[in-house]
């Protein structure tokens, strides 16, 4: 067992909270994720800044320009996970992000790099499963779980190979487009789970559209996880440093519905 597959062995669903790193600056971001984590949150999913971050919609991509302008480098990320890991280690903290910064010095580098921090695992969006080589064995051999995405789009043909490799939990995208406000039909998003979990022992998390008790209690009742992102990147974009009371009580929330749901089935 690892700290991640631990955070899905809780008895009930795991929330997977996003925030991007260096927003609203490197120095604010520690206090944010120690909100998260307070609020009840049992995985931390840090974004890293990119320049082009084509699956993600304006909230993360205004979070990102935050980021940058405050002048954030992939060290900063790394330094922000080793601190996350020294007050938070049985937190997992996963990274996620775009190919080019976790390539451009090679995957051995940061997979190593990945690990000396405490990284639990790793989500790329633009590497495809057919493209493992490029980064899934440097991460295996650092012992760090590789996270991959499954899409309504992915079929029963292409299915097997988004999942071989992957560790960690499988990442179900319930919408087909960009992260924001949309929000999959709760019947597509139903079926779409049971599918997976038919083709897999790996733990499936949900994400894109959720942003509601509400909408987090309903996926919970029928999935291993509930990831939630741009509504607390919305936070911070609104509170800036002052983000980690409002982020804290929002993560509270939702904690507590995805906990009364399960409660609910099992009455």
């Amino acid at each position: 067992m690892t700290i991640l597959s631990d955070a899905f062995a809780k008895g009930r669903p795991a929330l997977v909270a996003f925030v991007t790193a260096g927003d609203p600056s490197p120095d604010a971001t520690p206090a944010i994720l120690d909100a998260l984590v307070a609020g009840g949150a049992d995985v931390i999913e840090l974004g890293m800044p990119f320049t082009d971050p084509m699956a993600d919609g304006a909230a993360i991509q205004s979070a990102n320009l935050r980021s940058f302008a405050a002048g954030t480098k992939t060290a900063d990320v790394f330094a922000i996970a080793k601190s996350f890991r020294h007050r938070h280690p049985s937190v997992p903290l996963v990274l996620m992000g775009y190919a080019n910064p976790m390539t451009v010095r090679g995957p051995d580098w940061f997979a190593a790099t990945a690990a000396d921090a405490g990284v639990s695992g790793v989500i790329c969006v633009d590497i495809p499963p057919e493209e493992d080589a490029d980064l899934g064995p440097a991460l295996r051999a650092a012992g760090i779980d590789l996270i991959r995405l499954a899409t309504p789009t992915t079929d029963a043909a292409r299915l097997p190979q988004v999942l071989d490799g992957a560790s960690g939990f499988l990442y179900y995208v319930s919408v087909a487009g960009i992260t924001g406000k949309q929000q999959a039909a709760q019947a597509s998003i139903e079926e779409a789970v049971a599918r997976l979990k038919a083709a897999t022992d790996l733990p499936v998390a949900v994400g894109f559209g959720i942003r509601t008790p509400q909408q987090a209690a309903a996926v919970a009742r029928v999935a291993d996880g509930v990831v939630v992102g741009s509504a607390i990147v919305e936070l911070v974009g609104q509170h800036g440093a002052d983000a980690p009371e409002p982020v804290r009580a929002y993560i509270a929330s939702l904690a507590a519905a995805i906990a009364s749901a399960r409660q609910d089935i099992a009455a």
